[in-house]
């Protein structure tokens, strides 16, 4: 899934990042300040904040209580998504693998058991159901059925167990007291079809790993191989072979659906998996660990509690969070970054947002929302090759159509500056 892009030169330039707590002065036009100032207070009243940077200058355009920290939601979602494009790679893939223990005869009997191990996927599932849900993005858990015929296996004496170990068991994050959130499914080291229990999105399952362990068995013996129905959970032994891998899509479209649609359970569960390989441990609290670490080294800084923003306390200044984007273009995992952003009016949480505005097909934004937050930051490429960076964190909103109308406004006048 990748989409038009906004390539401009001034994307590749390496600048010194401008510090609002020292900041150069642009040129604006007489009353632009003032004018999104007004707006960010009507939209969002006196809990809000705001930060412009033209990247070609260095200079901050127009600020508002800047570096006070709030509350970010999804916005949140940017520190989680640089942090994963950056220590993971774009182009990495995340493993799904079957293993085996035991010995496989000539009649193709394997005399032990197969260990379904996840790898944090959070694609992994049936195309039925990513295709529908997901805008096609997914890794395809039936493919597995193949490599494991392939291998030789025709009947297996023992049992398939589902292996979840990489991550902690905890379904949810601080928001919903570690429990399943009512609003993302089922955390899980080995995903299924984002949490759900049947091919609709008709409540969670119970055990994710246990439910891809169950659906790949039974395609297993619809295709003739002959496996034991009972599954369970367990740990592969660490001499068991590899009879089977399939691989995620490239992490830059994960990240892309993260970012593009807001979506929770992708954002969660990269968190978790930032925490496996560079943290210590699958838990969304070394994964937050991580993330706060790269912000630190990137001019910045966050307090995350999760990967998504669903817990309010998941807090970051418009100065913070401009502070990453900039630092961010220079890195070799920029340009993904920003093409992983919903483009105004065109896709995403914002398809139906800056239609008649400059920022219309010209800004790459992320979005964030929660009851009386209401956030707006991003990249927008202005007509006359300027760059500028933004965000506005709206604390005080009472009435989120409002808060919508007035980032609009303020993301068209950055857009046309």
């Amino acid at each position: 899934m990748r989409r038009t892009r906004l390539c401009l030169a001034a994307i590749c330039a390496h600048l010194v990042l401008a510090f609002v707590s020292s900041p150069a002065t642009a040129a604006a036009p007489e009353g632009f300040c003032d004018g999104l100032r007004s707006r960010l207070l009507r939209g969002g009243g006196n809990a809000s904040g705001l930060l412009v940077l033209d990247v070609d200058t260095g200079a901050t355009v127009c600020a508002r209580a800047a570096g006070r920290r709030r509350s970010l939601a999804s916005n949140t979602k940017l520190f989680t998504t640089a942090t994963a494009l950056t220590r993971l790679g774009p182009r990495s893939r995340i493993p799904t693998r079957v293993l085996s223990s035991g010995e496989l005869d000539a009649d193709g009997i394997l005399h032990g058991n197969l260990y379904l191990v996840g790898g944090g996927d959070p694609a992994l599932g049936t195309p039925s159901f990513y295709d529908r849900y997901q805008a096609g993005v997914g890794t395809p858990l039936p493919a597995l059925t193949t490599r494991i015929k392939a291998a030789g296996i025709r009947a297996v004496t023992g049992r398939l167990y589902a292996d979840d170990t990489i991550f902690d068991r905890l379904r949810g994050v601080a928001d919903s007291g570690y429990a399943t959130s009512p609003y993302i499914g089922p955390l899980s080291g080995l995903a299924f079809d984002a949490g759900y229990r049947g091919p609709g999105l008709n409540g969670f399952a119970s055990d994710p790993a246990k439910l891809a362990a169950s659906t790949l068995g039974g395609i297993l013996r619809k295709q003739d191989v002959r496996l034991k129905p009972r599954i369970a959970l367990g740990k592969a032994p660490h001499d068991a072979e590899q009879v089977a891998v399939i691989r995620s899509p490239l992490l830059t479209r994960l990240v892309d659906l993260t970012d593009v649609y807001s979506d929770n359970f992708f954002a969660e569960t990269l968190i978790k998996l930032l925490g496996a390989r560079f943290g210590g441990g699958g838990t969304t609290a070394k994964g937050a660990e991580v993330v706060a670490a790269f912000a630190r080294g990137h001019d910045s800084g966050v307090h995350a509690v999760d990967g998504s923003g669903l817990t309010r306390s998941n807090s970051a200044s418009p100065a913070e969070v401009v502070h990453l984007l900039q630092s961010m273009r220079s890195t070799f995992a920029g340009e993904e970054l920003i093409q992983d952003m919903a483009l105004a009016g065109k896709e995403g949480t914002v398809a139906d947002r800056m239609h008649g505005t400059a920022a219309f097909g010209r800004c790459r934004t992320k979005t964030g929302t929660l009851t009386g937050v209401s956030n707006l930051s991003g990249y927008c490429f202005n007509r006359d090759g300027k760059t500028m960076i933004f965000s506005i964190l709206m604390n005080g909103v009472r009435d989120l159509s409002l808060a919508h109308r007035e980032q609009d406004r303020i993301a068209g006048a950055i857009a046309s500056y």
